[in-house]
């Protein structure tokens, strides 16, 4: 009996060292591991991009070797440090993920969990306590309370509890204080402190639990053969309902009910920024200090940490589900199962000098295939979004070159120019705009020929002044428009000639100036 009971105690401890975390603190470099984890993590760094930590890692290899710690006996590993961090990530120490289009290492909570292991034992005094006592007793009180079912016994723990308050508030009010010495202070700080370090690596577990199941689900998603409609009702509640999926995501919700609230996280700070102002402080190392410190943020960060994988989790399986096509899938599968089959089959054949039994056997050469051929399919545009041709199309060079389908079509392009010219050829040496327009045909007095016009008296040299000329346009369909501008007079185009003021180029008749 006492060989099975050794046996089973044996199987149970050598499972429990596969563990990452006993592996991590077991090797044979692991106050190596420990030492660099501690530098390049800490608890306002929670990631690290792998260029940094590789760089940092090997900073401190330097500084080691150069300080007389690389010989057999310091436990130094050799290799580079990408090769060592790469190592660790093998080993489930650190894992690797991309945030902002950066690769980035974190911890596991493996790794969290024995430097948590590693920092407690090397920082000295682990011992029994008033607080740790206390905290002890408190929890199983509150357990206590929470289980019990009978309500005369809950009023009797909130009578007694309420008698003690008055009792303390008749003490203050009477001006009796009974101070805690400095001592008795220290040891709750230890003890916050031995609590806090644990937090770190719950949260990495819960969100490293999230992660986890996050494979499961999609591992489930391909091999299900199931209809596509089922598959998406399913799937999709689970990445709606991730946190619901674990043990220790369901655990975080409960938690998060506590440190969720940002005026929680606040009023903890404030509580921190007390504690350390106090006289008794001066007597925490300044390590300690700062881990105090750093309670509040270490909270949020894990917090921050856990729902970013929830968040992450429930896009991957949303993605996947919609995408999914189970059809595809099994043709997919189908066609490898085929290939490989097919390939087993041509490998077990004997070469055709063996078959026709001439006795020479000559391997069959099949040359590997390097790269997949490339398609000839010509030029490609470089960038889509230029929608313009490679070439500009050729110039008009009269306004007859310009073929319309129907009237109507030309009537909403742009302006006549060679009507309005032969227009302002009617009005002499020099010409109002607004008059000019007033007195055209109505097939050239659109808002688009206005423009025309302003162009023409542009171009032979027009003049302008403060008054304001007011004009009536009509579009094809019939709709009129009123326009104002400044009182524009220019030169007709053959004054203009005449003056050089006119340029020799005729106007583009292709113009298609939209309708106001």
């Amino acid at each position: 009996m006492s060989n099975t009971r050794a046996e089973g105690a044996y199987q149970r401890a050598v499972v429990a060292f596969k563990n990452p975390t006993l592996d991590l603190l077991h090797g044979h470099y692991a106050p190596f591991v420990v030492a660099m984890l501690s530098i390049v993590f800490s608890a306002d760094r929670a990631s690290v991009a792998v260029a940094d930590a590789h760089a940092e890692v090997a900073e401190g290899m330097e500084a080691l070797k150069a300080a007389g710690y690389d010989d057999e006996t310091r436990r130094i590993p050799t290799g580079s440090a990408r090769e060592i961090c790469r190592g660790w990530a093998r080993n489930g120490w650190l894992q690797t993920q991309i945030d902002d289009d950066v690769e980035v290492y974190r911890l596991t909570a493996h790794a969290v969990g024995a430097l948590e292991i590693a920092g407690r034992t090397g920082g000295g005094r682990a011992r029994v306590s008033r607080s740790r006592v206390r905290t002890l007793l408190d929890s199983v009180d509150r357990l206590a309370r929470d289980a019990e079912i009978d309500p005369a016994e809950r009023l009797a723990r909130l009578t007694a509890q309420r008698a003690e308050l008055d009792a303390e508030i008749a003490r203050l009010e009477a001006g009796v204080i009974e101070p805690v010495d400095d001592e008795q202070l220290l040891e709750e700080a230890e003890n916050v402190l031995h609590l806090a370090r644990e937090l770190p690596a719950d949260f990495a577990r819960v969100a490293e639990s999230i992660k986890a199941m996050q494979r499961d689900v999609i591992n489930e998603l391909r091999r299900d053969v199931r209809p596509t409609g089922e598959i998406l009702r399913e799937y999709l509640q689970r990445g709606q309902h991730v946190m619901q999926s674990t043990p220790e995501g369901r655990a975080f919700e409960g938690a998060l009910r506590l440190i969720g609230d940002p005026d929680r996280i606040d009023a903890l700070t404030d509580q921190v920024h007390r504690v350390l102002v106090q006289p008794f402080a001066r007597g925490m190392t300044p390590d300690q200090r700062v881990e105090l410190d750093a309670i509040a943020r270490r909270v949020e960060q894990g917090v921050a940490e856990v729902l970013t994988a929830q968040r992450r989790a429930s896009h991957v399986i949303t993605a996947q589900v919609r995408t999914h096509d189970p059809v595809r899938d099994r043709q997919i599968d189908d066609l490898l199962r085929s290939v490989m089959a097919g390939l087993h089959e041509w490998m077990q054949q004997p070469d055709s000098g063996a078959a026709s039994g001439t006795g020479n056997a000559v391997s069959e050469r099949v040359e590997p295939l390097h790269s997949f051929p490339v398609a000839d399919i010509g030029h490609l545009r470089q960038t889509l979004n230029d929608l313009d041709p490679p070439s500009a199309p050729a110039a008009l060079s009269e306004p007859d070159d310009v073929e319309f389908v129907d009237a109507d079509t030309r009537a909403w392009g742009g302006p006549r120019y060679a009507e309005l010219e032969q227009h302002l050829a009617t009005l002499g040496e020099r010409f109002d705009l607004a008059d000019a327009f007033t007195s055209a045909s109505d097939e050239t007095r659109r808002p688009v020929d206005l423009l025309g016009l302003l162009e023409i008296a542009h171009r032979n040299g027009m003049d302008e002044t403060d008054d304001v000329s007011v004009v009536e346009a009509v579009r094809p369909d019939g709709t009129t428009r009123r326009f104002a501008f400044g009182r524009v007079s220019a030169l007709t185009a053959a004054s203009a000639v005449g003056s050089g003021a006119a340029s020799s180029s005729s106007p583009d008749s292709s113009s298609e100036a939209a309708d106001d």
